[in-house]
């Protein structure tokens, strides 16, 4: 298969094009932009509020690019069943992509089911996200993320609303990314949620805000910022699984 990834100058001409014209931009422009030069070969990476908010957002803006989503096996319920709702909701094909058995049996097998509690949560998410994420990129020259500023001031606060991808990529070839909501608050994306009706994971009831796998996911106390539910004995800024690293 050929590579769709743009040569990488000309991809870094096309991202300093584009986030000259964008960067004050609300998420639909960003959004109609990225689908305008992209067309059906933008991808959309879905897990979360943000994302089902992207959804909603390209339905307003009556565009529909290939939309994907990671099955870890390490997953909650609740989370399955908001990937099923958004199916139904949206009537759009929803790609799941799952981990490579061979690489999780040698991992438990070497490791044991929770060794990330003491070596850290790099090399499980290695494994269950960040392996699967490639071969779902492989496919595309651009994607969109929910990523916004204000998820985690240690990782995440000069998240731009394009950009070349940093993990993605190598010397010859260049992976655009989209941010639509770097700009938006939680609060933005909640009144949106509800104004437009659109589902929602059932544990955002329960105190969880920032949520991944199960045994690395757990409700935030009053006061805590939203990510300090993920890998909380880790140090705060350690708290990305490679995703978007960089």
């Amino acid at each position: 298969m050929d590579d769709p990834r743009l040569p990488r100058a000309a991809a870094e001409a096309l991202v300093a094009e584009l986030a000259r014209d964008l960067d004050l931009q609300p998420p639909h422009a960003i959004l109609a932009a990225a689908h305008a030069r992209f067309g059906a070969a933008l991808a959309l990476s879905f897990s979360g509020a943000e994302d089902v908010a992207l959804l909603g957002l390209c339905e307003d803006c009556g565009i529909a690019p290939r939309v994907f989503c990671l099955d870890t096996g390490r997953l909650h319920p609740e989370t399955l069943d908001l990937v099923e709702r958004c199916r139904e909701r949206f009537s759009w094909p929803i790609e799941v992509y799952s981990p490579d058995a061979a690489q999780v049996e040698a991992l438990v097998r070497n490791k044991g089911l929770f060794s990330f509690r003491t070596d850290g949560h790099a090399e499980c998410c290695g494994v269950r996200k960040v392996a699967p994420l490639r071969r779902a990129l492989a496919a595309t020259p651009a994607w969109v993320t929910g990523q916004r500023r204000d998820q985690s001031p240690d990782t995440r606060s000069a998240v731009p609303v394009v950009q070349i991808d940093p993990a993605f990529g190598d010397d010859a070839r260049a992976l655009v990314k989209f941010n639509p909501l770097a700009r938006w608050t939680s609060a933005q994306v909640w009144r949106y949620l509800r104004a437009a009706g659109l589902p929602f994971n059932s544990l955002h009831e329960r105190g969880y805000v920032s949520i991944g796998c199960a045994p690395c996911t757990r409700p935030i106390l009053p006061g805590e910022h939203e990510r300090a539910g993920r890998w909380w004995w880790e140090e705060a800024t350690a708290k990305e699984c490679g995703l978007h690293k960089g």
